[in-house]
């Protein structure tokens, strides 16, 4: 099969499409034949050598692919009721750059109805995401206030989505009015420009006083004792990346008198047993709204795979509103 490949740590040229041999599905696997991959940022910080893979995932980078079984474990996809031909999208813990991979079927959930594979490629990955942070872990509920940090970001477009769908009211922060107004659009309540607004002032404001009651953060670093400042009481702060740094300072009277709540989580390392439950409700709690048109794909640029270094360079240029795409 042909792949993407990093032939060592470095800049976006170090991706190189290279001939892999075609990799097998195990016991309660299936193979599918790539017909588009989703880009993330854990895939940069693997191709920079700052995201290692987990112990038995492919070196391939990629978490997220779309096209149609091909192969695989007979008997789990009767269980199922599918067969072979049927088109899905999965997250996978690496070898998404590639034209054949392999995959859990628990983590394989069906394209939904009118959606092509490149819409559905882009959505394993942000939704798992958003769905284990801000609603497993953060129950975040109808009527309260979630603040979103990146909300261009293919984690951000997801989010104010699939809050809007929940009855949540949604602030977000991003870097240009250009994107404040994409985010609008898709249903954001308040958007925030955090290079000319300080946000933390600013959802203080917007929401007389009473702060944001979850906060998906992408952040980190300096950016914690701000959330801090403007989570209500009893709010939950879910850290998912760390671009702006490892360490902060907070202040734990805070988070004594008005009941904070501080989590983290990392979704590549977790167990199929845990992304096959997160698979199950997004098919019975979000599916349904994806094929009535309620939330939308947002798709900023494709890219062949042979083009993989420009679809990081991209990435890294921050300049995108919502998915970047790999077709085969």
């Amino acid at each position: 099969m042909k792949a993407v490949e990093i032939s060592a740590p470095g800049a976006p040229e170090v991706l190189r499409r290279v001939d892999r041999p075609d990799p097998q599905a195990a016991a309660g696997e299936v193979l599918i034949r790539v017909s588009a991959s989703g880009v993330n940022r854990p895939d940069v910080l693997q191709r920079t050598g700052n995201y290692p893979v987990p112990p038995g995932a492919s070196d391939i980078p990629g978490l997220e692919v779309a096209g149609e079984i091909v192969a695989g474990d007979l008997k789990a996809l009767a269980e199922r009721s599918w067969s072979l031909g049927q088109r899905v999208c999965a997250l996978v813990a690496g070898g998404g750059y590639a034209q054949l991979c392999a995959a859990p079927i628990g983590q394989c959930l069906p394209i939904p109805r009118g959606w092509t594979d490149v819409q559905a490629a882009s959505l394993p990955e942000t939704f798992f995401t958003v769905w284990s942070n801000v609603f497993d872990r953060c129950k975040l509920q109808a009527g309260e206030t979630l603040l979103i940090q990146g909300g261009s970001s293919g984690i951000g477009v997801t989010a104010i989505q699939m809050a809007k769908v929940a009855g949540a009211r949604v602030i977000v922060t991003v870097g240009s009015p250009e994107k404040a107004r994409a985010c609008l659009e898709l249903g954001a309540d308040h958007a925030i420009v955090y290079k000319t607004q300080d946000f933390s002032a600013e959802v203080l404001r917007l929401t007389e006083g009473r702060g944001a009651n979850v906060i998906l953060d992408m952040v980190a670093g300096p950016y914690i004792p701000r959330e801090i400042d403007c989570l209500a009481d009893d709010g939950r702060l879910a850290v998912i990346a760390v671009q702006g740094g490892v360490k902060a300072e907070i202040n734990l009277g805070q988070i004594l008198r008005r009941r904070l709540t501080l989590t983290g989580s990392t979704l590549r390392p977790r167990s199929v047993a845990f992304k096959t439950a997160i698979a199950q409700s997004l098919l019975t709690r979000v599916w349904p709204d994806l094929e009535a048109g309620r939330i939308v794909p947002v798709i900023h640029s494709t890219f062949e795979a042979a083009e993989a270094a420009r679809a990081h360079a991209l990435m890294e240029s921050n300049q995108h509103i919502g998915k970047i795409v790999l077709t085969w």
